[in-house]
Formats: structure tokens, sequence, C-alpha cells
């Protein structure tokens, strides 16, 4: 696979092929009052195919985290090395490891799993810059839709493990202590790994968020934090939540 490869569900595109636009886009884009008697009621089809294949793929997993932090972290860089060491300890725990399936922290926990002679999972996303699923997962699916994506992360993992990371996982983590918080799903440990980068985030939490009554003590509560692999791992095996 080179580059130029674009991914589609199944489809693979190259060249003059690759669209501008991803199906997410043209999916919540207005082209006006009817358009959607048009389109969207093929697009239902098309989605409930894509939860269809994400079941079936990820059915028989087993126990599982899901790990997530940045796609340009480097190779070189510290936080690669702790998240390499990341999914070879869950691993050799005895759990799956599933990621975004990209580069950076992603590639590092793939790896380490895969290393580890554990189960490395990729779910990959459709995206207008997209390099495909990196080469350490052994297990992969491909999506459409960020909404399906997202319901995989949270219905197969057993707990998340949080590396430094951007925009889309800060998107990971508030979903999913949101989803805890309003119990739409049942209470599992999240681990920030990386005191230095992410207690910046929780100080404002606690002094902002909190102090303002916009959360209560509880919801703080469901976000741990340590510097420490053997400590996230231990928290993810005894299923200790917030």
């Amino acid at each position: 696979m080179t580059r130029r490869d674009y991914h589609q569900g199944p489809v693979t595109l190259r060249g003059s092929q690759v669209p501008r636009t991803t199906t997410d886009q043209r999916l919540l884009d207005d082209h006006g009052p009817a358009d959607w008697l048009h389109s969207d009621p093929w697009r239902v089809m098309r989605i409930q195919a894509e939860f269809v294949e994400g079941f079936g793929a990820l059915a028989e997993l087993g126990p599982a985290v899901a790990v997530f932090g940045s796609a340009r972290t480097v190779r070189d860089h510290p936080t690669y090395a702790l998240a390499e060491q990341v999914g070879h300890r869950l691993a050799r725990a005895g759990y799956a490891v599933i990621t975004g399936g990209g580069p950076g922290v992603m590639e590092a926990a793939n790896k380490g799993a895969a290393a580890a002679g554990g189960t490395s999972v990729g779910l990959g996303i459709e995206l207008p810059f997209e390099t495909g699923l990196n080469e350490h997962v052994d297990l992969g699916v491909n999506f459409r839709y960020f909404f399906v994506r997202k319901t995989m992360f949270v219905k197969y993992a057993e707990g998340f493990v949080v590396l430094p990371g951007g925009m889309g996982t800060l998107d990971e983590l508030f979903e999913a202590v949101t989803l805890i918080q309003t119990g739409k799903v049942t209470n599992f440990p999240i681990v920030l790994l990386g005191r230095d980068f992410w207690s910046p985030l929780l100080g404002w939490i606690t002094d902002t968020l909190l102090s303002e009554g916009m959360i209560s003590p509880a919801d703080v509560d469901l976000l741990k934090v340590t510097d420490d692999v053997d400590e996230a791992v231990a928290w993810m095996t005894a299923g200790e939540g917030g």
C-alpha cells in the first residue's frame, strides 16, 4: 500500500478517484430540505452494514482495552516507547489491544501487543489524508462513519488507556467520561498516562468545572492518572473505574 491509497470501506481509490470530501462530511452537510429523500435512506443501509461488519469482526475478541493517543507522535519520542510498553503489558495480561489503527501512539501500542503475542486490533477511519492501518495490526476494520467506529471502541473495550494526544484523543476521552457519567455504559476504568501532560487539564477540570458546579466530585474521580504502566494495567485488571 502507498500513501496514494484511499479506502472507502472495502473499496480502494487512487489518484483522481480520491474524493475531496469524506463520507461523514457528505452525510452531515445540508444540501436542501429534500435531499434526504434521495440519498439518506441508502446511507442508512450502508451504516447498518458497517455495524454488522464491525460486530461480526469483533464479536469473539475477548477481553480488550482501548489505547488512545496522538497519531503525530514520532517513533523516537518517549511517548511512543511508553505506548509500546502499554500494548506489550496489556497483551501479557491477557487483553486484546484496540487502537485507531493509525501511526504514532496507535502504531506503538499495536506494535507492543503484537510483539507480546497478543491480539492487535486497529479500527481505521476514512480521512482525507489517510495512511491506512499500521503494519502491526492483526485484526483491522475500516469504517466510513466516526459514530460507528466509536461504538466499537465502547462496546468491545473493558477500559481506556489514554496517552498524550490532540483533538481526536480528547474527543474519545470525554465521550467515554460522558457515557459513564450519564449511565449509558457500565462504569469502566479510564487511565490517563503521563502526569506532566494531563495535570493541567485535570487542574482545570477541578478548579473551574468542579468549582463552578458544572460537574460533581464523582465525575472527577472517573479519571485516574499515573506515569506507571504497571499501575495502569493493574487498574485495568482490577476493573477500577472511578
